[in-house]
């Protein structure tokens, strides 16, 4: 497994510790420190399994009230970053 950490830019969590398959494309855990804690850890949850381009897709642009982002699009930045990282 390939572990990376993220730090999200314009949204109350603080990290997002993501591990991807060895080839960067499947995920196979996602934690999030700070953030609203149930709500990050059903998405945890729901992506594990999933591919980054899946997910990606489902997450990115998602906005948090007046926000231009949200943890689920600083999730999706994430999972881009990690799998860019995993096949370097």
């Amino acid at each position: 497994m390939f572990n990376f950490d993220f730090r999200p830019r314009g949204v109350c969590s603080r990290m997002i510790h993501i591990g991807l398959s060895d080839d960067g494309n499947t995920i196979e855990q996602v934690s999030f420190e700070g953030g609203c804690n149930g709500n990050l850890k059903a998405i945890s949850k729901l992506v594990a399994g999933h591919s980054v381009d899946e997910i990606s897709g489902i997450l990115a642009g998602n906005t948090c009230g007046p926000r231009q982002t949200s943890c689920a699009d600083q999730l999706a930045r994430g999972l881009a970053e990690a799998r860019e990282a995993a096949q370097a």
